[in-house]
């Protein structure tokens, strides 16, 4: 079964311009900004379908920055059907929308959210 970090941090890299990507945040993640960070939280797997739970962190120098990201990443993936990297995409579910979240640089601006996808291999 695909992975599903390996699946939406490059998709997401494609479609948002300018960002970087990855399912860890970077040790020096104040110089790749603005950063998106997808990662697997739990959901359920079957024989033939995923249903990965997975958080999406935006990371951005200004909090407007991470805020249009943001917004950016959920129109994209409430689109996302289809072939993308080795898996066939059929849902996307925004279970709860892009907020604010702590981190502990204050120089660096974090909002999350969390979907979960329905997914099949290719």
């Amino acid at each position: 079964m695909a992975e599903i970090e390996a699946v939406l941090a490059p998709w997401l890299g494609s479609v948002i311009p300018g960002t970087q990507f990855g399912a860890e945040t970077p040790p020096d993640l104040e110089e790749r900004l603005p950063f998106i960070r997808v990662e697997r939280l739990g959901g359920s797997d079957g024989r033939f379908r995923q249903h990965p739970r997975v958080a999406v962190d935006v990371f951005a120098a200004t909090a407007d920055e991470a805020r249009s990201t943001s917004s950016a990443v959920r129109d994209a993936l409430l689109f996302l059907r289809g072939e993308v990297r080795g898996a066939v995409v059929s849902d996307v579910r925004c279970d709860s929308g892009p907020s604010r979240q702590p981190w502990a640089n204050t120089e660096i601006h974090r909002r999350g959210a969390t979907y979960t996808v329905t997914l099949r291999d290719a």
